[in-house]
């Protein structure tokens, strides 16, 4: 008898990922293939659309579902990539990925008419993106949107946490009026469902070429990085996922929404939870700037986690911080550096750790529930000593994180879609 089963497509900046998942999470199969690179000219960053479905193909032709039943798929994208497409879906032109800078005028534009806790605001924006794509367009879809249209056929349902950035309202849970002051159209826009709702059911002739059920059914999906922060099995209230990459990034789950222009938060919807964020610039890229690889794996085994230095740092590889202080001229406070470079580095975990600590303290000040466990992704999740430095200093539980792809992530949403959680 087959395994009951179901799929998460993550599109990346650079692949595609497939991950097949059980009923209790575990991943039953795994595939990915490659995409090339947007094309950046003079600050612009666009894709042609079709090189995604390529990748998927690819990615479907190495995918080993052998005594499996897949039920349900969902997908995950790069957060504000949009296209234009005509009333059959076909792509309009390139992608404006989620880098790309929008023209001045329209980002006045969105500027003049967006509150300020909008997440539509910036040189990115994808609503002022969106302006110059109206003409001709039938609609103006997400990455993740158009996706999945090409598995269901229709082209006109988007996620609470693609739409975001476009302007969408995850509390009143609408396209706000406020748009049209823009000088968009918003019945461009899709239709906007809860992430992990049901929208649709395989296009026959897709299912041929995948080898899938006929029934299988469509679910809405949501960001790449909210996909990444489902993989890791967070769940509950007070759940956080710090990923310890070259920046420090840390995703809190929360029973309130936060909305803090004034430090780059804003709250994703998922189901009747909020997950908040927030990125520092300190993290991996300041320990790289004085260390080696080898330096780092050396060093680490040297340190005492539970002596402290008593240096007091705040590691940023140059000025400026965005969260938890908003300061762009903020300088990063490095000295006195001693003689002995084990201290020193271990000076240097502590600092980006209390930079960690913080930026959860003020997630709580700006009203999210208070941090209650703590997940790791990033290489900086791997490292021992630092980990216990982080714990000593964050004071919560360390839990295991189930998974670091996101495709395990969208996963979890395509279970929900068919009604089975966990």
């Amino acid at each position: 008898m087959n395994k009951d089963c179901v799929l998460g497509i993550d599109i990346g900046t650079s692949g595609v990922r497939i991950a097949a998942s059980g009923r209790t999470g575990a991943m039953l199969a795994m595939s990915n293939a490659a995409i090339a690179a947007p094309i950046q000219d003079s600050g612009r960053s666009l894709q042609d659309p079709q090189i995604w479905w390529i990748a998927i193909e690819q990615a479907f032709a190495l995918l080993d579902l052998k005594g499996l039943n897949v039920l349900a798929l969902a997908i995950d994208g790069t957060s504000g990539t949009i296209l234009a497409v005509d009333k059959s879906g076909e792509p309009l032109g390139l992608a404006s990925m989620y880098n790309d800078l929008a023209e001045r005028a329209d980002v006045d534009k969105v500027l003049a008419s967006a509150p300020m806790e909008t997440a539509a605001r910036g040189n990115s924006s994808p609503l002022a993106r969106a302006l110059p794509m109206q003409k001709g367009a039938a609609r103006i879809l997400h990455q993740a949107d158009w996706l999945a249209g090409q598995f269901s056929g229709s082209y006109g349902v988007s996620d609470e946490n693609n739409a975001l950035k476009s302007g969408y309202d995850p509390i009143a849970r609408n396209w706000p009026s406020w748009i049209a002051g823009t000088g968009f159209d918003v019945s461009l826009f899709p239709k906007v469902v809860p992430a992990g709702t049901a929208t649709g059911t395989i296009l026959p002739d897709v299912a041929e070429k995948f080898g899938l059920s006929k029934i299988l059914s469509i679910v809405a999906g949501t960001t790449d990085g909210c996909a990444a922060f489902l993989a890791s099995g967070a769940s509950e209230p007070g759940d956080g996922v710090t990923s310890l990459g070259t920046t420090l990034t840390l995703k809190l789950l929360s029973d309130r929404p936060v909305f803090s222009p004034e430090y780059g938060i804003y709250s994703h919807r998922i189901g009747d939870q909020w997950l908040a964020g927030g990125a520092s610039n300190s993290g991996g890229g300041v320990l790289r700037k004085y260390f080696s690889s080898e330096d780092v794996a050396r060093l680490s085994g040297l340190i005492d986690p539970d002596v402290p230095t008593g240096l007091d740092y705040y590691p940023l590889a140059q000025a400026g911080e965005r969260f938890p202080i908003a300061d762009p001229n903020f300088q990063p406070r490095l000295s006195p550096r001693p003689d002995d470079d084990r201290l020193f580095f271990q000076g240097l975990l502590e600092g980006i750790a209390h930079v960690e600590g913080e930026g959860y303290k003020r997630l709580a000040e700006l009203g999210a529930t208070t941090l209650k466990s703590i997940r790791s992704v990033g290489g900086g999740g791997a490292n021992a000593a630092w980990t216990r430095i982080r714990l000593k200093t964050l004071g919560v539980a360390e839990k295991p994180s189930v998974s670091e792809h996101a495709a395990m992530g969208a996963a979890r949403l395509a279970w929900r879609g068919i009604g089975h959680a966990y």
